[in-house]
């Protein structure tokens, strides 16, 4: 995994690291060091012996999933305070290697596996782009949209599609430029899936005080 103390998501792209994150233990432990903490105080915190919580301290460190950020003494010893590389963590599709989804391999365009295919690619993309502006000191430039919308029928949902698949397309033909020689490609994705929290809503509607 390859981020900064200041990112709050780090994306993780070795099998090892994965492995090492999913113990339980060990997720408790980097749940706690989203504040700095010691072994000690980890040790007091998850009710564990210092022993054992230095294990598998050493071991997030080996992996770059916790950081020492002090070394403090306390009389004829050294406290090391470690903190998590990053707030929260995604597992990027890289991991699994060649039995990650590609969205060139599947053919149904309109399929929930294409769309997370589409997701997948673009945590694997992202994870690469991320360590590299990182090692380059740069910062990484993407833009987002995250919006939610509620179709009164499959009818306007499709119309719904065209329209903004037409209106992508004026823009890419707007903006695009094929001969730009300083120019930056750039890749956009855009999917729409049912909101798992619309079944949800629908029947607390229909609740008693």
């Amino acid at each position: 995994m390859k981020t900064s103390a200041l990112d709050s998501v780090g994306v993780i792209e070795n099998p090892g690291s994965a492995a090492a994150m999913l113990h339980p233990v060990r997720q408790s432990i980097l749940e706690a060091l989203r504040e700095p903490g010691s072994a000690t105080s980890l040790s007091r915190h998850l009710g564990l012996p210092r022993q054992k919580i230095n294990y598998h301290l050493r071991e997030l460190e080996r992996h770059e999933l916790v950081e020492l950020i002090e070394e403090r003494r306390r009389g004829n010893c050294t406290e090391r305070m470690l903190r998590t590389k990053a707030r929260y963590f995604v597992i990027s599709p890289e991991t699994v290697g060649a039995l990650a989804a590609d969205p060139d391999e599947i053919r149904d365009r309109f399929s929930s596996s294409w769309l997370t295919a589409l997701i997948s690619r673009t945590l694997r993309e992202l994870g690469d782009l991320r360590r590299r502006a990182d090692l380059a000191g740069k910062r990484l430039a993407t833009f987002s949209l995250d919006t939610e919308l509620r179709f009164k029928s499959p009818g306007r949902r499709a119309a719904f599609a065209d329209e903004l698949a037409a209106a992508v397309a004026r823009l890419v033909e707007k903006y695009h430029d094929e001969e730009a020689e300083d120019g930056r490609s750039f890749r956009l994705v855009l999917g729409t899936y049912p909101h798992p929290q619309s079944k949800q809503k629908k029947k607390s509607k229909g609740g008693t005080a």
